[in-house]
């Protein structure tokens, strides 16, 4: 029953009368669908469609005042409440970086903790990843029973990237990093920053680039960022790895044209094997066309 204390991740914070409306107007999920006991995958993008920032969001209770708080990576927690406070103009909203006093904590193969330990919820990306709770700072030690590395081979293990590690910031499409897949996108919602451009990648399906796991030949994974090639051809680049299991930002039409070929794919020259997760829906490398 492994749980994990999140070191790296932070909390921003969106209060005020106005806060729903505020963040709807603004990032890729649907806040009619967040509630205490459930969270959802957004991002923050710009208005070009490219991820500013990626989080999962939270909402307290309303006995406790309602407010939405935005788990994301804690380096970039102050650039994200910067950047909400330029969208604020007369807004009632307030924003706040409490990455010092909250606590990320998170856990699979167990159930959730009691909801007296804080906001406790299913992780809303996949079913599989298990639970993620956002607790007070000075009890997130508590739930360290593995060190942070054990949640990262999980979700390598199930094939979902995370902003900061397997993508860049401001240089990938929500598509790319597979938000559309792992319910980061609400495309029946009104509009946000950065809509139009993610909403046209959806209906032409002109997402060409994609993060895919891959399984590395004797078990030893390529180095973060390092080529992944097929013969001469470039195809992208390496993400995270743990356990001989890796995940790829690649280009989908040149890996199937090398499967076609009988051409081995490489990372970093090392032996690579494409892997489709049951929960990716769209055409994999190799398979026919037509899957949407």
């Amino acid at each position: 029953m492994p749980s994990v204390h999140l070191a790296d991740r932070g909390v921003v914070r969106v209060s005020g009368e106005d806060a729903k409306t505020f963040l709807d107007n603004l990032i890729t999920c649907d806040l009619d669908r967040v509630s205490p006991h459930t969270a959802r995958f957004g991002a923050l993008l710009t208005p070009q469609g490219k991820i500013l920032f990626d989080f999962l969001v939270f909402q307290a209770p309303e006995e406790i005042g309602g407010a939405y708080y935005l788990d994301v990576l804690k380096v970039y927690a102050p650039d994200l409440a910067k950047r909400l406070g330029f969208y604020k103009l007369r807004a009632k909203v307030a924003v706040e970086d409490l990455s010092d006093s909250l606590g990320i904590v998170a856990g699979w193969d167990a159930p959730q903790p009691d909801d007296e330990a804080g906001l406790v919820v299913e992780d809303p990306r996949l079913p599989a990843l298990g639970w993620r709770a956002m607790v007070a700072a000075e009890d997130a030690a508590e739930f360290a029973k593995d060190p942070a590395e054990a949640f990262h081979a999980h979700r390598i293990r199930l094939g979902v990237p995370e902003g900061g590690r397997d993508f860049l910031f401001g240089d990938a499409f929500p598509h790319e990093a597979l938000m559309d897949q792992l319910n980061g996108v609400d495309f029946d919602k009104g509009c946000y920053v950065g809509q139009e451009v993610v909403s046209r990648m959806q209906h032409r399906g002109t997402a060409r680039t994609r993060i895919v796991p891959g399984v590395y030949e004797g078990g030893f994974a390529a180095d973060l960022g390092v080529e992944v090639t097929a013969g001469e051809k470039l195809l992208g680049k390496t993400g995270t790895s743990a356990e001989g299991r890796g995940l790829l930002m690649i280009r989908l039409d040149r890996a199937d044209d090398a499967l076609k070929t009988g051409e081995t794919i490489r990372a970093g020259g090392i032996p690579v094997r494409l892997e489709k997760p049951s929960w990716i829906r769209f055409a994999f490398p190799g398979e026919q066309e037509g899957a949407s």
